[in-house]
């Protein structure tokens, strides 16, 4: 195999991959990688003016987008959604799924009574993460399946492999997408052949607005969370948003061909150091 055609089989050119959550923090990163790798990057979401600032941005960089409003939570919404989508564009190849995040109501303080935090709370943070990722899931993976080769990518966090303190709802939610991960892998696999893919990235510590006052100061300085954070990662500092981007061009390629059922690991060592 020759060098370009190696290079060739990391290039997204004219797949058309939805990215849900495509106008917060991180989905900024990834729909940027992927247009830069040549897809045509659906940005799917609530935020209409956040995701039509993107969306001319990549136009002005000579990539490839477009938006479509709706609610991850809303089938009806997101049945509304693909039929736009393949309306104009015939087909979907991929999807991004990166709409979730951490509900405050789900958050358990040190001085919080351990027997009575908020159920309904828990509930939100559930249906925002795991929902929130299933049902795009069953809508788009029906169009996916019809294009005969396609890859779907979840966003898993390290809190669903560490206990992480406060974040107990958003940690479930993680952990239950781990394993909805392998096991739709699998089912997949076992009615489709190879013919979709599925895995997850997994990201350490990276500077959001949902996660900032969490880990800095006004001023800048780390928080004690921030601190311990920083200390339990061997690369000693947090992630960049970009830095997530290739490890998702390479699972939504054909050069990830053979890989499903996996996640990635983007967190500099984190998971993998014991503290001591």
């Amino acid at each position: 195999m020759s060098y370009q055609n190696f290079l060739d089989k990391f290039l997204l050119k004219d797949k058309v991959i939805i990215v849900t959550g495509g106008t917060g923090v991180l989905g900024e990163s990834f729909v940027n990688a992927l247009a830069d790798a040549g897809a045509i990057v659906i940005i799917l979401g609530r935020n209409e003016a956040k995701a039509t600032e993107r969306v001319n941005d990549i136009f002005s960089r000579g990539g490839k987008a477009f938006f479509v409003k709706a609610d991850v939570l809303s089938e009806a919404s997101l049945q509304t959604a693909c039929k736009i989508i393949i309306n104009n564009y015939g087909k979907i190849d991929g999807l991004v799924n990166a709409a979730g995040g951490n509900v405050p109501e789900s958050v358990i303080q040190p001085t919080d009574d351990i027997f009575s935090f908020s159920i309904d709370g828990m509930k939100k943070a559930m249906e925002l993460n795991l929902w929130g990722t299933l049902i795009p899931t069953q809508v788009f993976g029906k169009e996916i399946a019809k294009t005969g080769k396609g890859s779907i990518v979840n966003i898993s966090s390290v809190s669903s492999k560490k206990a992480l303190t406060k974040v107990l709802g958003y940690s479930m939610g993680k952990a239950a997408i781990d394993c909805f991960t392998k096991w739709f892998a699998v089912e997949v696999a076992n009615r489709f052949g190879d013919s979709i893919r599925v895995n997850s990235i997994m990201p350490g510590f990276f500077l959001t607005e949902q996660n900032r006052a969490l880990l800095t100061n006004e001023d800048g300085s780390l928080t004690e969370r921030g601190n311990t954070i920083i200390k339990q990662t061997p690369f000693k500092r947090f992630g960049n948003a970009d830095e997530l981007g290739n490890a998702l061009i390479y699972l939504l390629s054909d050069a990830s061909n053979f890989v499903t059922g996996t996640e990635i690991a983007i967190d500099g060592g984190f998971t993998a150091f014991s503290g001591v």
